[in-house]
């Protein structure tokens, strides 16, 4: 395996911050998708050179805006990022994954059943088939679209008060410029973006945070 491609080393100092517990789920999910990531589709070889930093560790930045013991909708999981990561460091939380495809379903499945997520739910198929089944606290969404397509498959699924929790990138303030018209029909209250640098990273993330309107939980 060439340098671009190797696996990055795991950050030192996790049990401490983590606890030893929550920490060795997270050592355990980093170690499947290694082993397995690429060979399902599910992570491009050169990810694994970022796993830690880009990938499991960026995930964690959500967690202090998700409120204890709250209801989690994570839509487009994918390999699990943000709301297997989010699952891990908060025990407290019910994660809901929701993606369209199959195989990774199977994968969020076989993730939940090696790592003894009991605080995980997987379902296969698109938000808006959901919209009738679940209301909940809080979405999740990394890499799924922009604000203005993710709106209208993102707060439906809210109870009122309830929070849109999205990992962003250097366009955000961009995306919630264009998005006016949605955050409105959507009776968004508010649109914030808060600059956050994990754990064990030198990278600050973006976190855009929607307010449903309604009764506030935070």
């Amino acid at each position: 395996m060439d340098a671009e491609n190797a696996v990055e080393p795991t950050p030192s100092g996790g049990a401490s911050h983590f606890g030893e517990d929550i920490w060795g789920k997270l050592e355990a999910f980093a170690t499947l998708l290694v082993q397995e990531g690429e060979l399902r589709g599910l992570i491009g070889p050169r990810e694994l050179s970022r796993l830690w930093t880009r990938h499991l560790l960026n995930s964690t930045a959500i967690s202090e805006f998700v409120p204890d013991k709250a209801s989690v909708i994570d839509v487009g999981s994918g390999a699990g990022f943000p709301g297997v990561v989010l699952a891990i460091i908060r025990p407290d939380v019910k994660v809901v994954l929701i993606d369209s495809m199959e195989r990774r379903c199977d994968w969020l499945n076989d993730v939940k059943r090696a790592i003894d997520l009991d605080n995980v739910l997987v379902r296969r198929g698109r938000s808006e088939q959901f919209f009738n089944d679940y209301s909940c606290d809080i979405v999740t969404a990394r890499a799924v679209a922009v604000l203005k397509k993710l709106l209208p498959w993102t707060m439906p699924l809210l109870k009122p008060g309830g929070s849109l929790v999205a990992l962003k990138g250097s366009r955000v303030d961009e995306e919630i410029d264009e998005a006016v018209p949605q955050l409105q029909k959507f009776r968004a209250k508010w649109a914030d973006v808060h600059v956050v640098t994990p754990w064990g990273t030198h990278e600050e993330t973006r976190i855009l945070e929607v307010r449903k309107k309604g009764q506030t939980n935070r």
